[in-house]
């Protein structure tokens, strides 16, 4: 089978529908992973929540939704933990108007309860980063949901291949050893890298196919 990976959306529900209908081409299914940042700068981030949020219309295939650090900063700011204008600042006034001024619970507390990291036993899938110097289980949120590593300082992970987003490249994904960021700022150039795994074969993908607006 194989795992098809989708990093930073940012609110450009066209991408992602093109995505998702070059994906399900594959008649036999697989897994998606979408590694977070939904949401903020593109015009409509409540069309990709609503998509995301109802998931596969096919039992063929099976979503990982990860958090990415723009929903972890909606989600402090929505529930007062942080000051409101840090997240508008940062594309989150998009995100509202959007949804039409205000986000509905529901919405805030799925993005709230989305995982941080997943492990296909081959491949760690996350955000941002990881500390290759410690375990997943060790790892902190700061790092998993933040950190912005150099463009092509490669690292190795015990736990396996790591496949991020979040550090955008117009002219990536860029592909190393170790991990491979497939951000490549699609919310302004219309340009989503979508990297395609075979379960059974450890590593790096097998191939990277792009959607442009």
């Amino acid at each position: 089978m194989k795992t098809y990976v989708i990093a930073d959306i940012h609110g450009r529900y066209d991408l992602l529908h093109a995505a998702l209908e070059r994906i399900e081409a594959n008649q036999s299914g697989g897994t998606v992973v979408f590694t977070g940042d939904y949401i903020d700068r593109g015009p409509t981030s409540k069309q990709v929540m609503d998509r995301l949020m109802h998931g596969p219309t096919d039992d063929r295939w099976r979503w990982i939704c990860l958090k990415g650090n723009h929903e972890d900063m909606m989600v402090a700011c929505i529930r007062g933990q942080a000051d409101m204008p840090w997240w508008l600042g940062n594309g989150g006034r998009e995100t509202l108007i959007s949804f039409g001024g205000v986000v509905p619970d529901e919405y805030i507390t799925w993005a709230e309860s989305l995982p941080q990291y997943h492990s296909d036993g081959e491949r760690i899938f996350v955000h941002a980063g990881v500390d290759p110097t410690k375990t997943m289980a060790d790892q902190t949120e700061a790092m998993l949901l933040w950190y912005r590593g150099t463009k092509h300082r490669d690292l190795s992970h015990p736990e396996g291949y790591v496949v991020h987003g979040h550090t955008p490249f117009e002219d990536g994904p860029i592909i190393l050893e170790g991990r491979c960021n497939l951000d490549t700022g699609a919310v302004w150039t219309g340009k989503l890298a979508i990297a395609v795994f075979d379960d059974d074969v450890p590593g790096k993908p097998e191939r990277v196919f792009t959607i442009t607006a």
